[in-house]
Order: C-alpha cells, then sequence, then structure tokens
C-alpha cells in the first residue's frame, strides 16, 4: 500500500503599500517592493535584484525560492 506525503502549503502572494510578499503559511520567503516609477527590487533566498515589470519580479522571487528549495546548502 502506497503512503502519501504530507502536502506544503502552497506559498501565496498578498499585497500590501508599495509591494507584495510571497508567504508560505506563517514564513515570509520573499519581497517585492517598488523603488521608483515603473522600477521594482525583490529578494528572496539570499538573493536580491531588480526588474522593470511586477510579474518580472515575482517570477524572479518565485524561481530563486524554487532553487533554494532544491539546492543542497554547502556548508552542511
Amino acid at each position: 500500500m502506497a503512503t502519501r506525503k504530507k502536502a506544503r502549503p502552497k506559498p501565496s502572494w498578498e499585497r500590501g503599500y508599495r509591494g507584495h510578499v510571497l508567504w508560505s503559511g506563517k514564513q515570509k520567503l520573499g519581497k517585492v517592493t517598488l523603488v521608483a516609477r515603473r522600477k521594482y527590487s525583490w529578494e528572496a533566498a539570499g538573493r536580491a535584484g531588480t526588474a522593470d515589470d511586477l510579474g518580472k519580479a515575482r517570477k524572479a522571487v518565485e524561481y530563486a525560492v524554487l532553487m533554494a528549495d532544491r539546492q543542497l546548502d554547502l556548508f552542511q
């Protein structure tokens, strides 16, 4: 008989003043903030960057979180 893995909570975006935050339950995974007109700054999983579009910044956060989840720590 096959056993099921416990399902992880799906990360969700929460909109805030001048930015968005990616949450997984009560854990903050990353954030996107509006820096200047049409310029966004993002931070996630020890990485940071800028983007010209909100959609691109959100995708960059999601990708950084995905890669941090799959990649093993070097010194652990």
